[in-house]
């Protein structure tokens, strides 16, 4: 077979011949020969692969820098770029979805104390941090009161201060008045000062690109809790005695599972698992997961900084929560617990169960 023409090209690789003549300037899909006559493009019979596979990338919607560092990989690793840009299009999509989630049970939400049948629910809560057995100082923050919850883990040389910071912004939640209609707004507005908070603090750093902080926090409502989770802390809930991860690592190794280049076994052990891909910090990506959770009357929330889950196995730390017999008595156990097992880093935690007023 010879050459073909632009058009007899498109037909057979369903690409137009507009998309044909725009990686050709790109260099994605360069013509076999071009008539130096009529200008008109030629392609060869062996360029159809290519561009068929071109054609499939962009239905998926991989961007064309992306499409062209594909198509100079071999097949295997082609495959494995694919599979990863695929991940993160998942990964994005789920965000959007805990998003559209959260905007869907906000705006539908009716407030269960217009019902005369309904309880009336409280929290009881109680806070602990601690140094650890091997680290000089305590960089972690944990905040517990009657209406936030929050861990803040702190890096860098300025990572103390920083976590600090980022909690004491959101501790004005605890007094505002917000307006049912409102809650999201105010969340984010939080999040903004925040994020200012620890800009202010860390740009007297001597090294101001390496320190900053983790943030994650509840916020309750009433009969909910607005959870805001930036970083690699954690929140667990404890429910009908099962233990729940209700919160996704925001780390580069958390990536790489999601996008199977790691298993969740070899990432536990991974060099590099806290490197965070998420944070509060300067030149970090500060984009919070946001959800609403419904309180259930004994339901427990375990809000941990990575101190406590790197180093206690998830069974651990569900026998104690489920043991422990008050928020006070549980923080205590489980960094008892980290401490037990070599305390190599700093550990805090917030424990808070949901009860029925009285």
């Amino acid at each position: 077979m010879g050459l073909l023409t632009i058009g007899a090209f498109a037909k057979a690789s369903r690409l137009s011949p507009k998309a044909l003549r725009l990686y050709d300037e790109l260099g994605l899909l360069t013509p076999a020969r071009v008539d130096l006559v009529t200008g008109y493009r030629l392609y060869g019979p062996e360029q159809l692969d290519q561009a068929r596979l071109v054609a499939w990338l962009r239905r998926l919607g991989m961007p064309l820098a992306r499409i062209q560092h594909v198509c100079a990989l071999d097949a295997v690793s082609a495959a494995q770029e694919v599979r990863a840009f695929w991940a993160q299009v998942e990964a994005d999509t789920a965000a959007r979805r805990d998003l559209a989630t959260f905007l869907i049970d906000h705006l539908s939400w009716k407030d269960p104390a217009l019902s005369p049948t309904a309880k009336p629910l409280g929290i009881l809560y109680a806070a602990l941090s601690d140094t650890g057995l091997v680290r000089e100082s305590n960089q972690d923050t944990a905040y517990a009161g009657s209406r936030l919850l929050a861990i803040a883990d702190g890096y860098g040389s300025g990572g103390a201060p920083a976590s600090a910071a980022a909690v004491d912004a959101l501790k004005r939640l605890e007094s505002d008045s917000i307006p049912a209609g409102n809650l999201l707004n105010v969340l984010e507005e939080a999040v903004e000062q925040a994020k200012q908070a620890v800009h202010g603090v860390t740009g007297t750093s001597s090294s101001p690109e390496e320190a900053g902080t983790t943030l994650t926090a509840m916020l309750w409502t009433g009969s909910q809790l607005a959870l805001v989770h930036i970083g690699d802390s954690r929140v667990y809930l404890l429910r009908d005695g099962e233990l729940f991860q209700i919160t996704h690592d925001h780390t580069m190794v958390q990536s790489m599972v999601d996008e199977g280049r790691l298993s969740p076994e070899e990432a536990a052990s991974h060099p590099q698992r806290s490197l965070l891909i998420r944070a509060l910090g300067r030149g970090a990506d500060a984009t919070p997961d946001m959800r609403l959770h419904d309180a259930h009357q004994e339901d427990r929330y375990l809000l941990c900084s990575d101190g406590l889950s790197t180093v206690v196995q998830t069974e651990e730390i569900r026998r104690v929560l489920s043991e422990a017999s008050d928020p006070e008595q549980a923080v205590r156990k489980l960094i008892a617990l980290a401490n037990g097992i070599g305390g190599p880093d700093n550990v805090s935690c917030v424990v808070a169960d949901v009860v029925e007023l009285q």
